[in-house]
């Protein structure tokens, strides 16, 4: 049995007065997942902004 497939049968099993309480914290998961992501690209961008404001970077995509 893959790991989806026991979560899936561990939330069939759970009360459904907790269900919301699930429902938010699968919630919570992926928004951490995308800020975890937006981290990353932010942290990318200001190391690499050196780069791209070379005058050489500029010639380089001047045709496109």
């Amino acid at each position: 049995m893959s790991k989806k497939e026991l979560l899936l049968s561990e939330i069939e099993q759970v009360p459904e007065s907790f269900i919301d309480e699930v429902l938010d914290f699968v919630h919570f998961l992926k928004t951490k997942i995308i800020k975890e992501r937006l981290d990353t690209a932010i942290a990318s961008e200001s190391s690499l902004k050196k780069d791209w404001l070379k005058p050489e970077e500029d010639e380089a995509w001047q045709n496109l």
